[in-house]
This record gives C-alpha cells, sequence and structure tokens, in this order.
C-alpha cells in the first residue's frame, strides 16, 4: 500500500504520545481510562524480564491486549470504510475489521518498541457529551516542541474507548478514509483487501523470523 506512509507516520506519533511521560491528569472518566492504560503500557515496557529478546512474543501480546482495551479497532474500521461500509457483507465487515486491526496493531506495537522515552503529555481539557468525549492532550518533545493530539472517545459500557485521533487537527481516520476510497474508486473493494491480506502476511513472516532469531 504505497499511498500509506502519511497514515502510518500519524499513527506512529498517537502512540509516541500516547507512551509519553505523564503531567497532571485532567479530571473525567475518559481521561483517567486512557491514563490507566498508557501506565499499564510502561510497566510492560519497564519490565526487565519482558524487554528480553526472548521474551518478544510474551510482550507483544501484553500490548496487543492493551491495545484492545484502548481502542475500538472495530468503530475505526466503519469509520475509516466509511460510505463503503453499508455495501458490505456481515462477514465482509468482519474481515476487513479483523484485517485493519492487525495491521494498526502491528505499527502501534513497532512505534511502542521504539520508544526511548523523554516526551512528556500534558492533559490539558476533556469534553464530554453524553457518550461521546474528546481528551485533549499536548505532546512536549525533547526540544520543547508542542504537539496538540486530541483522542476522540466513545462510551460502551462502562469502558470509554478511542476511535480516533487528531495530531494537530488531523484525523487519524480521516487519513485512512481517503486512502481506501481511492484505492477503492481506481481498482476495487477486493484489492483493498488483498493488499491488507499481504500486509498481515508480510508481519506473520516478520514474528516467524523474530521467533528464530531469538531462539538461537
Amino acid at each position: 500500500m504505497t499511498a500509506s506512509v502519511r497514515p502510518w507516520g500519524l499513527f506512529g506519533v498517537v502512540v509516541a504520545a500516547l507512551l509519553a511521560a505523564g503531567g497532571p491528569a485532567w479530571a473525567g472518566a475518559p481521561t483517567e481510562q486512557l491514563r490507566v492504560r498508557i501506565d499499564r503500557v510502561l510497566k510492560t515496557l519497564d519490565d526487565a524480564e519482558l524487554r528480553q529478546d526472548a521474551h518478544a512474543a510474551e510482550r507483544r501480546v501484553v500490548i496487543r491486549g492493551i491495545a484492545y482495551d484502548t481502542f475500538d479497532f472495530r468503530e475505526i474500521s466503519q469509520r475509516s470504510l466509511a460510505r463503503h461500509w453499508q455495501a458490505r457483507t456481515p462477514a465482509e465487515r468482519e474481515e476487513f475489521a479483523q484485517l485493519f486491526a492487525d495491521l494498526l496493531e502491528r505499527s502501534y506495537i513497532g512505534k511502542i518498541e521504539m520508544y526511548s522515552g523523554g516526551e512528556r503529555i500534558q492533559y490539558v481539557g476533556e469534553v464530554a457529551d453524553g457518550d461521546q468525549a474528546v481528551v485533549r492532550t499536548r505532546t512536549v518533545a525533547r526540544q520543547g516542541i508542542e504537539v496538540p493530539v486530541d483522542y476522540r472517545m466513545h462510551r460502551i459500557g462502562d469502558r470509554w474507548l478511542v476511535y480516533d485521533v487528531a495530531l494537530e487537527g488531523v484525523s487519524l481516520v480521516a487519513n485512512y478514509r481517503a486512502q481506501f476510497s481511492k484505492i477503492i474508486q481506481t481498482s476495487s473493494y477486493g484489492d483493498l483487501v488483498a493488499k491488507l491480506r499481504a500486509k498481515k502476511e508480510e508481519g506473520l513472516q516478520a514474528d516467524a523470523a523474530a521467533q528464530k532469531r531469538a531462539a538461537k
């Protein structure tokens, strides 16, 4: 998917923001739930045993679980596919959501494992309206550069899940929506799914190679 550079770069910065060392928390359930999940990721990364290459697979399982507690991948999938979602059968929707979640997870985990610290995140506001909320943050880099990152969340039962992230006002979902729509319009939905399947296969092969190296 050659057109995916910009969205993946955006997601990488989002992940960096998720992992940044926290400042004072803004009051509110969405912010507090997000903070708890960030703390769980940091605890995993700080675990000396899990940091070893031999435990890479175990570490990724833990982080993947936290990702599912943080992001509503099905909602992200539906919003990213937009009007094309309605034309899909239940089986097609399920497959697309799983493939897209796998793609996002691998980017999430890959960026997390490259995290070296030094950034700070400031929780600067929370706007809630019923079952919808926006948690506003600022990520402050070592050089003092500040980047606004907003987490758009919705409530499912007693859980608040992220369904979109805006970096300096640019939406992650909007980026993918434009990319997916272009592929479908210039080729087909089947071509989009084929590209996602290929990405998943690449990821599985990379996992197998990493496990083999760790076993030596």
